[in-house]
């Protein structure tokens, strides 16, 4: 669709070459007007994607026009002209909102980059806003599946803290959607317009982890050639999830009980103090009142995070979830893979509803994405879905029992059971150390740190 431009100047020669230039030269389409008030009322019609306005206009002057275009429109590119020419003019119209200012006679060769410029960031912006209202839409509680009443209940929760600056501590197990309550808290809140920035605390190497939340200064370390600014600087007036807080090591929780107590802190190899006016949401897996007495995590810093605290139920508490997103990732995924699936068989939708999910809702995603690439009919059927929910017993985690593990008088020392349970999660994960870290319910991190500790050589590429 082809660009407009507005021409506004009462003197018919100007106006006439501008157009000759604008729609002959440039090919935009045009519109002239020779009054303030004419492209006015015909602004309330009519948006065009530039203007370029006369100062000096009888009755309404091309000032008095700017200012009433940036009481409801602060985006939309005006460049001025006047023959004025005077400095004052032209401060006084940038003020007031202008892209450009251009003194008569106008300067073409000059004129035509800037409405080329102005056109094309005026574009860049309206996508923008574009994403923004999609990402909004997107992340508001009416598109967040659930039809349970726990989950209800975590939104009626949430919503009392939509529009406060309290810390927000999100407990629940991997892939029961904490990050996307947490884009939800945001997104609906008063910083929606401001910066989303996450911070997975589990996925980042420790050594590396300070100068990604804090940044670094040029030479403050080998490979540090230039300054960095920090997650924390990068989300200033916006919103910070830390994901897997409780995977900080104590010099972090040290720095981060700072920020939240102080809104500052310095660059890593810094001595300037950064303000930063962020609020923070964090998310765990991990019991950390248990971290706490074992004197893993911060005491102080864990009442500060679980100002408020949120519990999202993992799937198996909430069945009555499992068949409206078993429905809503079907249609999704269908879409995605360009399938037309019709739906489920009786029996695979019994055993689809007796799992117990302990990857939760990002698993139940990938398993119904796998299905309708591995199914060959228009009914996804028992042998379509993988090995563990067809059997009844895959799923259940081991009992240890009397005359089990503990039998006699053998006491085995708890770092060989540390030891064990690390092995032999990596090798029924085939090597994969994100998996493994799931099924054992602890951080990437902690799986990296226990590895070394215990001499684990990981054979396979994860």
């Amino acid at each position: 669709m082809s660009k407009v431009i507005f021409i506004v100047d009462d003197e018919k020669a100007i106006s006439k070459l501008l157009k000759y230039w604008v729609k002959d030269k440039w090919d935009y389409e045009t519109e002239v007007f020779d009054s303030g008030e004419e492209v006015l009322k015909r602004l309330d019609s009519k948006k065009p994607d530039l203007l370029l306005l006369d100062i000096m206009l009888p009755g309404v002057s091309g000032l008095e026009v700017l200012k009433k275009i940036r009481e409801t429109d602060t985006q939309l590119p005006v460049i001025m002209l006047s023959a004025q020419g005077d400095v004052e003019t032209a401060v006084d119209s940038l003020r007031f909102g202008a892209y450009d200012y251009f003194p008569k006679p106008i300067d073409v060769q000059r004129l035509e980059p800037t409405v080329k410029n102005a056109i094309k960031n005026y574009e860049l912006l309206k996508e923008l806003e574009n994403l923004k209202e999609t990402v909004q839409k997107e992340y508001s509680f009416e598109n967040i599946i659930s039809a349970d009443k726990k989950m209800q209940g975590v939104f009626k929760l949430v919503s009392k803290i939509l529009d406060n600056e309290i810390t927000v501590l999100i407990h629940g197990e991997s892939g029961t959607g904490k990050e996307l309550i947490a884009r939800a808290i945001h997104f609906n809140g008063n910083r929606k317009t401001k910066p989303f920035i996450v911070v997975n605390c589990a996925s980042i190497p420790r050594e590396l982890l300070e100068s990604e939340l804090f940044g670094h200064e040029k030479g403050s370390f080998t490979g540090a050639y230039q300054r960095k600014l920090g997650k924390f600087e990068l989300a200033n007036e916006g919103t910070i999830f830390l994901d897997e807080v409780g995977e900080l090591e104590m010099l972090l929780q040290a720095k981060l009980l700072r920020v939240i107590q102080e809104r500052e802190f310095e660059r890593v190899g810094g001595t300037e103090l950064i303000k930063t006016n962020v609020r923070i949401l964090s998310a765990t897996n991990r019991d950390l009142r248990e971290a706490v007495l074992s004197k893993h995590f911060r005491e102080d810093l864990y009442y500060r995070l679980n100002s408020f605290p949120i519990n999202i139920p993992p799937l198996r508490q909430r069945r009555s979830d499992i068949l409206v997103l078993t429905e809503y990732f079907l249609k999704k995924c269908n879409k995605k893979l360009g399938r037309s699936i019709k739906g489920f068989s009786k029996n695979a939708i019994k055993h689809i509803y007796d799992y117990d999910w302990p990857g939760n809702i990002r698993e139940m995603e990938n398993t119904i994405e796998r299905c309708i690439i591995v199914s060959e009919n228009d009914i996804i059927d028992v042998e379509d879905l993988p090995s563990q929910i067809r059997s009844n017993d895959d799923n259940r985690l081991p009992v240890v029992t009397e005359g089990g593990l503990f039998e006699g008088d053998n006491i085995i020392p708890f770092e060989k059971l540390k030891e064990d349970a690390i092995r032999h999660a990596l090798d029924v994960t085939e090597g994969n150390i994100v998996e493994a870290a799931k099924k054992l319910e602890l951080g990437r991190a902690t799986i990296y740190r226990l590895m070394e500790k215990y001499k684990i050589e990981n054979r396979s590429n994860e």
